[in-house]
């Protein structure tokens, strides 16, 4: 199993330095990858719970790559609809280009409807517009002249070269729990990519609802990787009602033992609490966590005494 760390490219510290510390603080503990998030229009409801300035993650994760080495970096998730297909395809698979085939796309379809009518997309046609360009993404990424005819995005004898270096083309993670998001991870995705969860619900129904649709569509289950939080409590928690990742350091073990027994194949971490500031930045608690998680878990060599 796979454990990375959710950068977090937005609120008052956010600096290209920032970005660059988290990205090279995290690799040198010995975590396999890191994630960002999405978000375009920073409208008011998003800036209310990830404050400006926010990166654009396609752009950072360009950066990032220049200040590492080895890595997996990806996003946690890019909202589809927000963009042209063909300027997501072209990105990415320049992205896999630079990093020497180190990209993940995480895709989801976002929750504001303020910056689907900022971008004068249509709020309760995302998870179709979602589907679609997909597709589309998958056909560029893997055809030297690629042709797509969808209801939302049509292109015909498109020359996509430079193609994606891995095969045949990054890993796809399909965020979201509701129906059409299991669908999506069974048809389109490589992996089921659910965040902010209960172990139980996971365990009792998240999982069994993806192997029923996987079964109902004859199509394998895609592989499991989740985010959870990266919460590290003083004292235990109940664990009836604590999220995954949230508690003592014992019980977030507990919560990867599980995991990896569901068959998880990567574990993203996620520090960030909403209205908590030092979240958004790499801050000396935050660190001795991570790199006591590092030397007990990760088990990978570390510089855990400088950064």
């Amino acid at each position: 199993m796979k454990f990375g760390v959710n950068i977090l490219n937005f609120g008052s510290k956010a600096t290209p330095s920032h970005l660059a510390t988290w990205a090279t603080g995290i690799e040198s503990l010995g975590f396999h990858f890191a994630m960002i998030s999405d978000h375009l229009p920073v409208t008011p409801d998003v800036h209310a719970r990830y404050p400006a300035p926010f990166f654009d993650p396609l752009t950072t994760i360009a950066w990032i790559t220049a200040q590492t080495k080895s890595i997996e970096l990806g996003t946690t998730v890019l909202i589809v609809p927000y963009r042209n297909p063909i300027a997501i395809a072209r990105a990415t698979a320049n992205i896999d280009q630079f990093s020497n085939g180190r990209f993940i796309l995480g895709v989801g379809v976002g929750w504001s409807k303020l910056e689907y009518e900022a971008l004068g997309v249509p709020f309760h046609e995302r998870g179709a517009i979602t589907d679609d360009y997909i597709q589309a993404i998958k056909t560029f990424w893997t055809n030297k002249k690629a042709t797509h005819h969808g209801k939302y995005i049509n292109y015909e004898d498109l020359y996509s070269e430079p193609m994606p270096i891995q095969n045949p083309h990054p890993p796809i993670w399909v965020g979201g729990s509701s129906d059409r998001s299991l669908r999506r991870a069974v048809l389109l995705g490589d992996a089921w990519h659910p965040i902010n969860f209960r172990m139980d619900w996971l365990k009792n129904e998240g999982i069994p609802k993806l192997k029923k649709m996987a079964d109902s569509l004859k199509m394998p289950m895609p592989a499991l990787c989740p985010r959870i939080k990266f919460w590290v409590r003083s004292a235990p928690m109940d664990d009836q009602t604590r999220l995954a990742g949230e508690g003592t350091m014992d019980q977030i073990r507990k919560d990867l033992i599980d995991l990896e027994n569901l068959g998880s194949e990567y574990v993203l971490l996620d520090s960030y609490e909403v209205g908590i500031a030092e979240t958004a930045f790499l801050s000396d608690s935050l660190w001795n966590d991570l790199c006591i998680f590092a030397e007990t878990t990760v088990d990978l060599e570390n510089q855990c005494v400088n950064r």
